[in-house]
C-alpha cells in the first residue's frame, strides 16, 4: 500500500499487520491454510497451555513469557523457529534451514508428530528453568 507521510512523501508499507493467528492463516491459498491450522492444532495439543500470539508478523506460541516456538508460511514451505533442539540433530537433517531452523516442503508430508516431540522439548526446558 502506498501512503503520504506527514511531509507528503510517497512511502510504502510493506505488509499488513497482523493481530491474530487466524487473520495470518487467512491470507494463504487453501491448502496452505490447511497445514498451517494443522501445524496450529499440533502445537496446542502439545502445550494447551501456551498463549497464542503474532510476534515477528507470525504465529507465535509463548509459554510463561518465554517463546515456544513461531511458525510462517513461505512460497515452497512452512518453517519451524527457533532452531531444533540438538538432541533431533538426526531427525530434522533433512528439513534444517541456514540458520538450522526448520523448513517442512509443502509439497510433501510434514512430520507433525517430530514438531509434537520438538514442541514438548521445549515446553519441558521452558517449565524446568522456573523450577
Amino acid at each position: 500500500m502506498v501512503t503520504k507521510s506527514s511531509t507528503g512523501r510517497k512511502t510504502v508499507q510493506s505488509k499488513k499487520q497482523f493481530e491474530t493467528i487466524d487473520e495470518y492463516i487467512k491470507t494463504f491459498p487453501k491448502d496452505v491454510q490447511t497445514i498451517l491450522e494443522r501445524m496450529r492444532q499440533t502445537i496446542r495439543r502439545a502445550a494447551p497451555e501456551a498463549e497464542e500470539t503474532i510476534s515477528y508478523q507470525i504465529p507465535t506460541f509463548k509459554l510463561n513469557g518465554i517463546y515456544l516456538v513461531h511458525f510462517a508460511a513461505f512460497r515452497r514451505h512452512i518453517g519451524l523457529y527457533p532452531p531444533a533442539p540438538r538432541e533431533f540433530k538426526n531427525e530434522v537433517s533433512k528439513y534444517e534451514g541456514s540458520k538450522g531452523n526448520l523448513k517442512f516442503p509443502t509439497d510433501k508430508p510434514i512430520p507433525y508428530d517430530l514438531v509434537t516431540r520438538i514442541v514438548l522439548f521445549r515446553k519441558k526446558v521452558i517449565l524446568d528453568r522456573k523450577k
